[in-house]
């Protein structure tokens, strides 16, 4: 028997994550499995974990906010869906432990990433547009740090380090009008990422 690794989605379809096409989930789908899966080990200083989903959201928007020159549609696309992986697997593993994960695992993350790709016909990074949406990442993943989890920013730097200065504006806060930092509930999670998903594709398929 061949190797394969089923998993049925909450639409009824079902995706083998070792053999896996862009046609394989809804977007609906995937909004559910980045809301349903937490960042920093689902541990968090509220009530509820970090999603994913909220993270890749706030990304985008610090993205938008840092850019002079408008972003595209395909662009905000790909920044979206960064980490869109986690949201089929429905697993965030925390950096220190991807290597201890071995190469097996970091081709899984690749073919998954490559379907996303081809799904939504997202452009490839050029180096200087990743260089900006890392920097978004990592201080988002500063902020989340010391505003979700509860370390200190001395402790993001020394025993984390990351280097990126803590945010103190949530870059989501005000269009969505919650308490800064407090992470959503998965059912809002998952609309909002697909109410944003749903508009950026619309936006690029205009383009």
């Amino acid at each position: 028997m061949a190797e394969r690794a089923w998993v049925r989605l909450p639409s009824g379809r079902r995706l083998d994550l070792l053999a896996p096409t862009p046609l394989d989930w809804t977007d609906a789908d995937l909004a559910t499995g980045l809301a349903r899966t937490f960042r920093w080990g689902g541990h968090s200083a509220w009530p509820e974990p970090l999603s994913v989903a909220q993270h890749s959201l706030a990304v985008l928007a610090l993205r938008r906010a840092r850019t002079r020159h408008r972003l595209t549609p395909a662009q905000e696309l790909r920044e979206l869906l960064h980490d869109a992986d986690e949201g089929l697997i429905n697993f965030d593993c925390i950096s220190p432990l991807k290597p201890f994960l071995g190469p097996a695992f970091a081709e899984l993350q690749a073919r998954l990433l490559a379907v996303v790709a081809a799904r939504y016909r997202l452009p490839p990074w050029t180096a200087e547009e990743k260089r900006a949406h890392k920097a978004a990442d990592v201080a988002v993943a500063a902020a989340e740090a010391v505003h979700v989890v509860g370390w200190t920013a001395q402790e993001v730097r020394e025993t984390l380090g990351i280097r990126a200065a803590v945010l103190e504006k949530d870059p989501l806060a005000v269009r969505y009008g919650e308490r800064p930092w407090m992470p959503w509930a998965p059912d809002v999670a998952a609309q909002r990422f697909l109410d944003e998903l749903t508009s950026l594709q619309a936006r690029a398929e205009r383009d």
